[in-house]
């Protein structure tokens, strides 16, 4: 029996045999203006489709969950008795964090005696599904919810997340760097190396030339930063780029045998930011 609710949404990116445990709220896009509901559901979700209407131009606009979202969810669980943890996205390349705060305080107001609290995940991604696991997990060991608040924010700073992207002309295009860097990056065929930083912004970390050794370049890191946990997961999630994923996968296994690799397409909402080619790996690691 659930000693809390746990809820998380979309972009924790998780596919169906994690989310028990999880609630998920849905989250909403437009692609060329036309709106396209996501349940969080990433296994139905063609990215295929979506990742090549990228490359060939489609504008996708995203847009955060607003504070009647969720105090709508939230008071379905405080209704029943119930306390609640939501693991946010990370509240600097997003305001979903903040309306859930708010959210969060209005409730605690209107329910005496109930407990909210928003875990800002500092990231994205698995980063954020990596947190909602362990969430469930201790709410079904029957771990009191502040006690859970205090373990998932005591995790945040050890989820690490490192990734590179294939195609610089698209973060040029979504204003994320300068035309002139994107266009000598692309005739040099360099790849950034970027991470989820101890702030919860994204930055590079290294530059690399070629898609292989970027690949590399991601492997080290996790040779380096990996804890070495009975319940560590490892995360991979992909922009349409599966055979760099299992090439990724192979090498962290070369690292860690007997570990497993969850390999997963990239959500949409954050996907529409990190553009296809994304490549990206989330683990428990020392510090950021």
């Amino acid at each position: 029996m659930e000693s809390f609710a746990v809820f998380a949404d979309g972009t924790a990116n998780l596919p169906k045999n994690y989310l028990s445990g999880i609630r998920l709220i849905p989250l909403e896009y437009l692609v060329d203006g036309e709106p396209k509901p996501y349940m969080g559901d990433v296994e139905q979700f063609d990215a295929k489709s979506y990742y090549e209407g990228l490359r060939q131009g489609k504008q996708v606009q995203t847009s955060l969950i607003n504070t009647q979202t969720f105090l709508t969810y939230f008071a379905s669980a405080l209704e029943k008795g119930m306390d609640l943890i939501y693991v946010s996205m990370s509240s600097e390349i997003s305001g979903t964090c903040q309306a859930a705060a708010i959210a969060a305080r209005e409730l605690m107001e209107t329910y005496p005696g109930r407990y909210v609290h928003i875990v800002d995940s500092l990231g994205c991604g698995f980063g954020c599904g990596l947190l909602a696991i362990r969430a469930a997990e201790l709410s079904a060991g029957g771990v009191p919810v502040r006690e859970a608040a205090r373990i998932l924010d005591g995790e945040v700073p050890h989820i690490c997340q490192y990734f590179t992207v294939d195609d610089l002309n698209f973060l040029k295009r979504t204003g994320r760097v300068c035309g002139v860097t994107a266009k000598i990056a692309t005739i040099l065929g360099i790849k950034p190396i970027l991470y989820g930083d101890a702030t919860g912004h994204i930055v590079a970390c290294d530059k690399v030339r070629g898609r292989k050794r970027s690949i590399e370049a991601i492997a080290r890191k996790y040779a380096e930063k990996r804890l070495e946990l009975p319940f560590q997961q490892v995360f991979i999630s992909h922009g349409d780029c599966l055979a760099d994923a299992e090439d990724l996968a192979e090498r962290v296994r070369q690292i860690t045998p007997g570990y497993s690799v969850t390999i997963c397409q990239h959500e949409p909402v954050s996907g529409a930011h990190v553009c296809p080619g994304m490549l990206a790996l989330f683990f428990r690691g020392k510090e950021r």
